[in-house]
């Protein structure tokens, strides 16, 4: 249980600072679109921080990547295939239109990219100085 707690703090305060930055200057979304949005996300997250950790653990036991290329192509993959389907449901149950959630899931996919490896290193932080092990 406090593995899924970690993991569920972690996830709601990494995306919560980067997905607030990405709806509002890069899609241009309106203030109570992206307050609707990190609304449903908390449960969204609550949900799925943990089986993502867990997917993202498994993963990383099946490739065994050897070098930091290798980890954060791992930690890409697994983010985009579990991430994007959440984040393009999210955004249409919150209200925003096509056009916006094209946009923000462009934006979102492109910081994934960015972010995956940062996100998992952040887990990896957060479990570490919370002494907790993946399960």
């Amino acid at each position: 249980m406090r593995v899924f707690i970690i993991d569920t703090i972690a996830t709601i305060a990494f995306f919560t600072v980067v997905a607030t930055f990405s709806e509002l200057v890069i899609a241009g979304m309106d203030t109570s679109e992206v307050l609707t949005t990190r609304l449903v996300m908390v449960p969204v997250m609550i949900v799925t921080g943990r089986p993502y950790t867990r997917w993202r653990d498994w993963l990383f036991a099946r490739v065994q990547p050897r070098g930091r290329l290798s980890a954060a192509l791992t930690d890409i993959a697994a983010f985009l295939a579990f991430q994007v389907p959440v984040y393009g449901t999210t955004l249409m149950i919150a209200g925003a239109s096509a056009a916006e959630a094209l946009v923000a899931i462009g934006s979102a996919a492109t910081f994934m990219i960015l972010l995956a490896r940062p996100f998992g290193l952040f887990v990896e932080l957060v479990r570490r100085i919370s002494g907790v092990e993946p399960a």
